[in-house]
C-alpha cells in the first residue's frame, strides 16, 4: 500500500502538536523525497548507518527523534564533513527525512516519558516540563526500583541514592534532561529517572538529598519512536520497520 508523504506528515505534525513546542530543530519533514510512501524505517538517531538500513530496506521515508538540528557541529547550513555525507546520502536515494524531538518526547499518549513513567508502573501521571511524574502503587525499596529500571530497558544504569531509601513518587524526563532534578524536587518526586548525568549534578543531588537514575540518553528515547512506528502503521496501513542502532549513551 502506498500513502502520500504529505497526507503521513500531516497527521504526525497535527496529532504531536509540533507548533506549540520552541526547540533546537525543525520538527517535521526535514527532507523532501519520493511523494509516495509503501516503506518507512524509525529509528532514535539519525546516522549513516541508520540511513544504509533504509535505503537497503528500500524505505522511502525514515523517520527519527533526533534529526538535523541547527545546533549541531557542522550544522546542516555548513555541507561538511559527517553531515555532507548523510545529506549526501539522503538526496541520492530520494528518501524523506522527518524528524519529531521534544514534541515525541512531551506527548501524553505514546511520548518518550509518558509511556517510560508507566513502562515503570507510574499512575496518576501529570505533566512536568516535557515529562511526568506519577505514583507507584506502593512504596518500593530505592534498588529495587532501580533493577526495574534496568530490567524494563535492558541497561546497566548510572544511579545516584542520596534520597529516600523507599520510594513513591517518580518523574521522568528522558535524554539530556539531569539538571530538571531541581524541578523534579520541587513536584515532590521520590525519585527522578532520566538520560544522562552532568559532572555538577552529582554533588548537587547529594546535597539536595534526591535519587536520580540515569538509564542512557538512547534507551531512554527509543519507547517514542517504535509507538509512533506503530501509530502510523494503524492510521495508514503502510509497513513500518524500526532499526536500532545501539548506544549506550
Amino acid at each position: 500500500m502506498s500513502v502520500k508523504r504529505d497526507k503521513i506528515i500531516k497527521y504526525l505534525n497535527e496529532y504531536l502538536k509540533v507548533n506549540d513546542f520552541e526547540d533546537g530543530c525543525f520538527n517535521g519533514l526535514q527532507i523532501e523525497g519520493k511523494e509516495s510512501v509503501s516503506k518507512i524505517v524509525t529509528g532514535v538517531s539519525l546516522s549513516q548507518r541508520l540511513i544504509s538500513e533504509a535505503i537497503s530496506k528500500k524505505a522511502e521515508m525514515l523517520i527519527v527523534h533526533h534529526g538535523f538540528f541547527a545546533n549541531a557541529v557542522p550544522s546542516p547550513l555548513q555541507l561538511s564533513g559527517f553531515t555532507k555525507n548523510r545529506i549526501k546520502m539522503i538526496l541520492e536515494n530520494n528518501l524523506n527525512l522527518a524528524g519529531y524531538h521534544l514534541p515525541l518526547d512531551a506527548h501524553p499518549l505514546i511520548g518518550n516519558n509518558i509511556s517510560l513513567a508507566k513502562l515503570f508502573g507510574a499512575k496518576k501521571c501529570q505533566p512536568f516540563d516535557v515529562g511526568f511524574i506519577g505514583e507507584l502503587d506502593k512504596e518500593t525499596d530505592f534498588d529495587k526500583f532501580v533493577n526495574l529500571v534496568e530490567k524494563k530497558l535492558g541497561v546497566k544504569s548510572f544511579f545516584l541514592p542520596y534520597g529516600k531509601k523507599k520510594v513513591r513518587k517518580v518523574a521522568v524526563i528522558s535524554g539530556a534532561a539531569s539538571p530538571d532534578y531541581i524541578h523534579a524536587i520541587e513536584m515532590g518526586a521520590d525519585v527522578f529517572v532520566t538520560g544522562d548525568m552532568r559532572e555538577n549534578v552529582v554533588r548537587e543531588a547529594e546535597e539536595c538529598g534526591i535519587n536520580i537514575i540515569n538509564a542512557g540518553h538512547y534507551n531512554t528515547e527509543k519507547i517514542g519512536i517504535v509507538n509512533l512506528g506503530k501509530l502510523i502503521e494503524k492510521k495508514f496501513g503502510v509497513e513500518v520497520e524500526f532499526v536500532d542502532v545501539p548506544c549506550e549513551v
